[in-house]
């Protein structure tokens, strides 16, 4: 298996789920049925009837109950067969659908896509941050990739790249690549951090800041936690180095895979300036997504093209000084991946 199974992963934004909608989500190469129950629990199934595969979002609700388009069996949340119009009315054996542990937690709808009896929900990632965030001051966005996760984590965990591909926005006046980053770990994550002085400031906080022109202490931190689950904080101050009396963003990167080479990405951004604007928050996340889809998304999507179907290590990447942070969440990920494997052998 080429991905962590039995981990959460983001399958939806709480807000793509809605009202009766029967709503269909490609994850780890599993096609997923995702749909709120009448008392307004989100739930989630295999999109596949077990008859003859028809995808069941292409079917109807009744009740809180799916039908499937084909032939009209019915499943409730739990995925039993409750219902056949055929012969006696006498349902199959294997009329039953797989469903997966689902929780709604920071806005979000997060799956366990591996040993269901194994889904723990403490192993959720911890984002206080996100417990009661302020509705003007939060945005979520989503985009799909055409490259595999481990990709993206790459560019978000060497943010050295920023200095060469991004724009008057995030332009960091090549102060990142001469930085060796420090690099620290505990069990569960991988967290590096970059500080610099800048003149004038980031293009993104340079307005909020007392001087938009004159020099500002900047910092960017990324915490890693498996599998590929990314929180970003940026921040900038004038006339000291306590960040905690600048202005700050937290943006959540979190990625799901959907197949090897294709990706889900979901954005959640706060932060501690305007926070009572609405209208600022959907420019803020609006400016971050436009922004990656134009300088970031092309270059990951041409180095998976390039790279083909060929794994990562096999092609002996030449290694920088700004990728020990990428490197050790590869590896982590990968231990992660392997014991899983051994222990489904084993089994």
């Amino acid at each position: 298996m080429k991905f962590l199974h039995n981990t959460w992963y983001v399958a939806a934004i709480a807000t793509e789920v809605d009202g009766r909608a029967l709503f269909s989500r490609k994850l780890l190469n599993t096609s997923v049925l995702i749909y709120r129950k009448e008392d307004g629990t989100a739930v989630a199934m295999q999109d596949r009837c077990p008859h003859r595969f028809a995808p069941l979002h292409l079917g109807k609700r009744v009740g809180d109950e799916v039908q499937c388009p084909y032939h009209a069996l019915r499943f409730n949340a739990d995925g039993e067969c409750t219902h056949s119009p055929h012969g006696d009315g006498t349902v199959p054996a294997r009329a039953c659908v797989r469903t997966f542990p689902l929780v709604e937690r920071y806005g979000l709808l997060w799956i366990w896509m591996g040993d269901a009896s194994r889904a723990d929900d403490t192993r959720i990632p911890s984002y206080p941050l996100l417990d009661a965030p302020l509705p003007t001051a939060v945005g979520y966005g989503y985009m799909h990739m055409g490259a595999n996760y481990e990709l993206i984590v790459d560019n978000v965990m060497d943010l050295s790249h920023v200095d060469h591909v991004h724009g008057p926005l995030l332009n960091t006046a090549g102060k990142l690549s001469p930085q060796k980053p420090p690099v620290k770990e505990d069990e569960t994550s991988v967290l590096v951090r970059w500080e610099w002085q800048q003149h004038p400031p980031i293009g993104l906080l340079a307005p909020l800041l007392p001087d938009p022109t004159g020099p500002a202490e900047q910092f960017v931190q990324v915490q890693w936690t498996a599998p590929c689950n990314m929180f970003l904080t940026v921040g900038a101050v004038q006339g000291s180095r306590d960040y905690d009396r600048g202005v700050i963003s937290w943006d959540f990167h979190l990625l799901t895979p959907e197949t090897e080479r294709t990706t889900h990405y979901y954005f959640v951004s706060l932060r501690n300036f305007m926070t009572q604007s609405e209208e600022f928050n959907q420019m803020k996340l609006k400016n971050m997504i436009d922004t990656f889809k134009a300088e970031d998304e092309p270059l990951i999507a041409a180095v998976q093209a390039e790279m083909g179907t060929a794994e990562f290590w096999s092609l002996k990447p030449a290694l920088l000084s700004s990728d020990p942070a990428p490197v050790k969440a590869r590896r982590r990920l990968q231990k992660l991946i392997d014991e899983e494997n051994l222990a489904v052998k084993a089994a």
